[in-house]
């Protein structure tokens, strides 16, 4: 369907809006059984891909990472953006700063997640790839 000029901000934002909706409520499997089983990491990400150019498929497998990546991001995990905001809350509340130390042994406690998560995911890649 070709849409003019003025048709297609209206559409746009309608096709932007049901998507990012449904993103949203797509999101509570990240945290099920199945949601792990599923993780995946770069391979996974370039499977998302279709053999075949095409530039609807490209922007819309962007978006989507996209939101799951800003969503990702504010998860409270220390070294994460929504690990700043935790402790910076922390600090609203209670109106001290967090000792040095434990903003230290916070960073590489959630670093380490990270770091594991990570070899998880592309762990998972490899065992799909060789046995399944």
């Amino acid at each position: 369907i070709d849409y003019n000029f003025f048709q297609s901000f209206p559409k746009g934002w309608e096709i932007g809006t049901t998507t990012l909706t449904n993103y949203v409520s797509s999101m509570k499997h990240v945290f099920s059984q199945e949601g792990a089983e599923s993780l995946g990491g770069f391979g996974a990400i370039g499977n998302m891909f279709p053999e075949r150019w095409n530039w609807l498929s490209f922007w819309e497998i962007t978006a989507f990472l996209s939101v799951a990546l800003a969503f990702m991001n504010i998860i409270p995990i220390p070294g994460l953006d929504g690990g700043h905001v935790m402790f910076l809350l922390y600090e609203i509340i209670t109106r001290r700063q967090a000792p040095e130390k434990v903003l230290i042994v916070a960073q590489y406690i959630g670093m380490a997640f990270l770091l594991l998560l990570l070899l998880y995911a592309n762990g998972n890649d490899i065992f799909r790839a060789f046995f399944k």
